[in-house]
C-alpha cells in the first residue's frame, strides 16, 4: 500500500484547498495565522524580558521532607537545636606546625570574626576556640574548675600557649574542634535559612564569600579546608557555567545531525527556534510565577527543547514529504496538523504527566522541579504543535529536501528495493523475528529486574556525591573525616521528658542505654550525651580514677552536674535531651542501621518521662529524606504508568495497542534501575526525576509510531504494510531524535558536576533504549497482539491524497473529509 508521489490536482493546489475544512481548532489557527504570529511574537518578546529576572539559588528547607514525622520533629525543636540543620564547617589547619602557634592563632581570630559577621550565620550558636561557648573543665586539688578555652589574659606568650594547650586537653573538643594531631582546628557555622533583612540567604553569594576568605588567608600561611551544604550549592552553581556550555554543545549537535538528515537550512532553523522559543517562555513564566531555578532543576529547560526537538522533527518531516508530493506548504502544514497533533498533544501529556507525578513527592524542590518541567511542556503545545506549522506554512521546506524525503518510498515504487536499514526492522512484523526479540526482552526483562533488587535508596559514597571525588569540596570532605573524630555527618535523637526531667536517672539510663547499643554499630565513630558527661563528670569527682566510669544512681548529683552542662546537651527547661551520634559517612547503609536501632529502642522504651524522637542533625535529615524518596520511587512509577496507560488507551482505544506501547517502556525503566546498580547510582533527590522523566519522555516514540501503525491496520494494509509505512513517516525521525538526543546528553558526561554526568549517561541510555523498543519491541509485540486480518483498504475520498490516510482514531477527520473505518 504505497502513497503516490502526487496526487490529485485538487489535492495539493491552494486555489482548491477547502479553507473552512478540518477541526474548529485547526481553522481557528491557519485562517488566522497572521494574528497567531503576532501573539506569539508578542509573547517572546514579554517573557524574553521576563527571563532575565529569573534568580538561580537554592534553600536547605526545600531539601528536606517537611512533612516526615523526623523532620516535624527537629522543626518543632529547631530553636533548641542550634547548629543541627545547616551548618558549615571551615578548618583552619597550620601546615608550618600545630595550633598553639602565635600567628596561627591570630589568624584564626581574624577569619573567626569575619565569619561572624557574615550574614546569614546563626552567631549564637556559632563555635571555634575563640568563642566563649567553647569551654574546658578540669579536676584539680580544689575540685572541678572551668571556664573558655582561650585564656583570660591570652597575649601569645609562651605561657599562655601553654595554659591554651591544657585548656584543650581538658576540653574535650579534640577530635571535635580540634584535629586528633592538633594541627588544625574547626570554625563552626550554622546557618539561618533568611538573612537579617528577612531575605532568603543566597547561597551562590554566600559560598562566594567562603572562597574569598579562603583566598585571603591561606596567603597568610594557613591552610582552609570548608564543608556543609551551602558550600555544596554554591559549587554546583559554579559548576552551572560549564554546564551552560555542555548545553550549547548538545544544541549544536542536535542542528547539525538535523541539518544533515533534511539539507534544508530554513527548515532546521525554524525547528530549532521553536524549541528554544518554549525554553524562553519557560524561564520567562518562571519569575512571574514566583519560581526560581536550582541546581537540580537548572537542567529542565534541556530538557524541554529535547521534547522540543522530537516533536519539531515529525511536525517538520510530515510537512516535507507533503511538499515532496506537490502538495502546496499551507496544505501540507493543515494536513500534517491534522495527522499528528492529537499523537502529539497526547505524548506532550504523557511528558507532563511524568513532569507531574514528581508532585506526590513531599520534597519541595523536587515539587518545584515538577512544576518548572510542567510549565515547560505546557508551551510546547503552543510553539511546537500549533507554531511551527504556521511558520512552515509560510516559508516551506527547500524543493530538494522535499524530494530527498521520499526518496525511499520513490526508490521502492520504482521497483528498487527498501532501504537495508528497514527491511532489516520489517524482520520484526514476522512470526520468526517477533518471537526472538519477545524472547529475549523477556530475559532481559528478569535479568534487569533481579539487578535492580540491589538498588540502594540514597548516597553511597562519602562527601557529596554531587560532585566529582576528586573536587575540590570531597577533598576537603576527606582531610576532616582523617583528622576528626566528630564528623560532619551528625544523627541526632531526641529525647522529650517534662519540664525539669532530663536529668532524672532513669532517663538518663535510657539514653545510656541507647548510646552504647549506637556506638556499637559500624558506622558510628563516636557519641555524646549528657549520660555521657555525667559518667565523665563522676571519674573527674573521683580523682580521676576510671573505676568510678559510671552513671551514678543519686539524683543530687546528676542534678549538679546538669546544671553545668553546655546547654547543647539539653534545653532551658529540662524537658528535652539530646544524643549525638557522629558518623563516619551518611552512606544508606549506615543511616539505615541507625534508624532502625533507635526505632526499636524507642518501641521497647518510650513512656510517658521519656519519649526518643526521630531525628535532627545532617544524617537525621537525610536518614529521612531517604525514608521519603524510597516510598516515593515506588508510588512514583505506579502513578506515572498508570496515567501513560490510561493516555494511550484514550488515543487508541485498543487495550493490544496500549500494550504494544507501554512495555518496551517497563523494559527501559527497569534496565535503567539496573544500569544504576552496575553505575554505583543511588535513588535520591538528584536522580529519582530521571526515572519518571524516562517513562514520559520516551512514549513519545511509541505514540508517533503506533498512530501510523493503527491508522494502516485499520485502512486495510497488512502489518508488514503498515510498519514499513510508520517508518517512511514518523520512524526515522523517531531514529534520528533518539540518536541525536542522546549524543548531545552523552557530552554531559564530561561535566565538572557529577550528578549531570549520570543524569546525562541515564538519560542517553532511556533516550536509546525507548528508541530501540519503539522501533523494534513494538512490531514485535504488534505481530502478537494487533490483529493481522484487515478491511479491505479505504478509497481516499475525492480529492484528497492517500497518503494523508495515516490517521489515528477508529473515526477521524482527514483533509476536509470525514469517513469511518472499522477497528480491526
Amino acid at each position: 500500500m504505497h502513497a503516490p508521489t502526487s496526487s490529485a490536482p485538487s489535492s495539493g493546489r491552494l486555489a482548491d484547498f477547502d479553507s473552512a475544512s478540518g477541526s474548529l481548532l485547526e481553522r481557528a489557527l491557519f485562517n488566522h495565522r497572521g494574528l497567531v504570529l503576532l501573539l506569539c511574537l508578542a509573547t517572546t518578546l514579554l517573557l524574553g524580558w521576563q527571563a532575565t529576572r529569573l534568580s538561580l539559588n537554592a534553600s536547605f528547607e526545600k531539601m528536606i521532607p517537611k512533612e516526615h514525622p523526623f523532620i516535624v520533629n527537629y522543626l518543632a525543636h529547631r530553636q533548641e537545636l542550634a547548629g543541627l540543620g545547616n551548618a558549615v564547617r571551615i578548618d583552619v589547619a597550620n601546615p608550618a606546625g600545630g595550633i598553639y602557634d602565635q600567628h596561627y592563632l591570630q589568624t584564626l581570630q581574624r577569619l573567626n570574626d569575619e565569619v561572624y559577621l557574615l550574614p546569614g550565620v546563626d552567631r549564637a550558636a556559632m563555635k571555634s576556640l575563640w568563642t566563649p561557648s567553647t569551654r574546658w573543665t578540669g579536676v584539680t586539688e580544689e575540685g572541678l574548675e572551668g571556664g573558655p578555652v582561650i585564656p583570660d589574659g591570652y597575649d601569645g606568650s609562651a605561657a599562655s600557649l601553654e595554659a591554651l594547650k591544657r585548656n584543650v586537653e581538658r576540653s574535650n573538643e579534640i577530635g571535635q574542634l580540634v584535629a586528633f594531631d592538633q594541627r588544625s582546628s574547626i570554625v563552626y557555622v550554622p546557618l539561618l535559612e533568611k538573612t537579617p533583612d528577612g531575605q532568603a540567604l543566597d547561597y551562590s553569594a554566600f559560598a562566594r564569600q567562603l572562597e574569598a576568605l579562603r583566598g585571603k588567608y591561606q596567603a597568610d600561611g594557613v591552610e582552609i579546608h570548608i564543608t556543609g551544604f551551602a558550600k555544596v550549592v554554591g559549587d554546583l552553581i559554579d559548576g552551572l557555567h560549564q554546564v551552560l556550555s555542555f548545553f550549547a554543545a548538545a544544541i549544536a549537535i542536535t542542528a547539525v545531525v538535523l541539518y544533515g538528515y533534511t539539507r534544508c537550512a530554513r527548515s532546521t532553523l525554524l525547528v530549532m527556534s521553536c524549541s528554544l522559543v518554549a525554553v524562553v517562555w519557560q524561564l520567562g513564566l518562571l519569575p512571574l510565577l514566583g519560581y526560581q531555578l536550582d541546581p537540580y532543576s537548572v537542567l529542565v529547560p534541556f530538557l524541554v527543547f529535547a521534547i522540543g526537538m522530537s516533536h519539531g522533527a515529525q511536525k517538520m518531516n510530515g510537512i516535507m514529504q507533503d511538499i515532496g508530493r506537490g502538495t502546496h506548504r499551507l496544505v501540507a502544514a493543515r494536513f500534517t496538523f491534522r495527522r499528528l497533533f492529537l499523537a502529539g498533544l497526547t505524548a506532550l501529556l504523557c511528558d507532563a504527566v511524568g513532569f507531574a507525578v514528581l508532585m506526590i513527592i513531599k520534597i519541595q524542590v523536587i515539587q518545584d522541579l515538577a512544576m518548572i518541567a510542567s510549565i515547560g511542556v505546557a508551551v510546547l503545545i503552543v510553539t511546537n504543535l500549533i507554531l511551527l506549522p504556521i511558520l512552515l506554512s509560510y516559508v516551506g521546506v527547500s524543493p530538494s529536501a522535499a524530494r530527498r524525503s521520499l526518496k525511499s518510498e520513490a526508490a521502492v515504487e520504482a521497483g528498487g528495493e527498501k532501504h537495508a536499514l528497514w527491511r532489516f526492522l520489517d524482520l520484526f512484523t514476522q512470526r520468526r523475528w517477533a518471537s526472538a526479540c519477545v524472547a529475549a526482552a523477556l530475559l532481559l526483562a528478569i535479568g534487569g529486574y533481579a539487578s535492580s533488587l540491589q538498588l540502594k535508596i540514597g548516597d553511597l559514597d562519602a562527601g557529596a556525591p554531587e560532585l566529582r571525588p576528586d573536587s575540590r569540596y570531597n577533598r576537603d570532605n576527606a582531610f576532616l573525616t582523617q583528622h576528626y573524630g566528630a564528623s560532619s555527618d551528625v544523627f541526632a535523637v531526641m529525647v522529650k521528658t517534662p519540664a525539669g526531667g532530663c536529668s532524672s536517672y532513669d532517663t538518663l539510663k535510657r539514653v545510656d542505654d541507647l548510646e552504647w547499643q549506637l556506638r556499637g554499630l559500624p558506622g558510628v565513630d563516636s557519641s555524646n550525651s549528657l549520660a555521657l558527661l555525667n559518667r565523665r563528670v563522676l571519674v573527674g569527682l573521683s580523682e580521676g580514677n576510671p573505676k568510678w566510669y559510671e552513671l551514678l544512681n543519686n539524683q543530687a548529683s546528676l542534678n549538679m552536674i546538669t546544671a553545668g552542662a553546655p546547654r547543647g546537651l539539653y534545653n532551658d527547661d529540662c524537658s528535652l535531651l539530646t544524643l549525638y551520634a557522629f558518623l563516619t559517612d551518611h552512606k544508606a547503609d549506615t543511616l539505615s542501621r541507625v534508624v532502625e536501632r533507635v526505632q526499636a529502642f524507642a518501641r521497647d522504651n518510650d513512656s510517658e518521662q521519656a519519649r526518643f524522637l526521630l531525628a535532627a542533625g545532617s544524617a537525621g535529615i537525610e536518614a529521612a529524606t531517604n525514608i521519603v524518596v524510597k516510598q516515593a520511587s515506588h508510588d512514583m512509577l505506579w502513578w506515572v504508568y498508570g496515567a501513560v496507560i490510561l493516555l494511550c488507551l484514550v488515543t487508541f482505544r485498543s487495550w493490544r495497542a496500549v500494550l504494544c506501547a507501554v512495555l518496551p517502556l517497563m523494559l527501559t525503566s527497569i534496565l535503567c534501575e539496573a544500569l544504576m546498580v552496575v553505575l554505583g547510582i543511588g535513588v535520591k533527590v538528584a536522580t529519582l526525576p530521571v526515572i519518571a522523566l524516562g517513562v514520559g519522555i520516551g512514549v513519545d516514540y511509541a505514540l508517533y509510531v503506533m498512530s501510523i501503525v493503527l491508522a494502516q491496520l485499520r485502512q486495510g494494509a497488512s502489518l508488514s504494510e503498515a510498519y514499513y509505512r510508520a517508518l517512511l513517516f514518523t520512524g526515522k525521525v523517531v531514529m534520528l531524535t533518539g540518536m541525536t538526543l542522546a549524543i548531545g546528553v552523552g557530552t554531559w558526561i564530561f561535566s565538572p558536576i557529577k550528578f549531570q554526568a549520570d543524569m546525562g549517561v541515564l538519560l542517553a541510555f532511556m533516550f536509546v533504549w525507548n528508541m530501540v523498543g519503539a522501533l523494534v519491541l513494538l512490531p514485535a509485540l504488534a505481530y502478537f497482539l494487533l490483529p493481522r486480518q484487515a478491511q479491505p483498504a479505504a478509497t481516499p475520498a475525492s480529492g484528497e491524497p492517500a497518503h494523508c490516510t495515516a490517521e489515528i482514531h477508529h473515526s477521524d477527520e482527514c483533509c476536509g473529509e470525514r469517513r469511518v473505518v472499522p477497528l480491526a
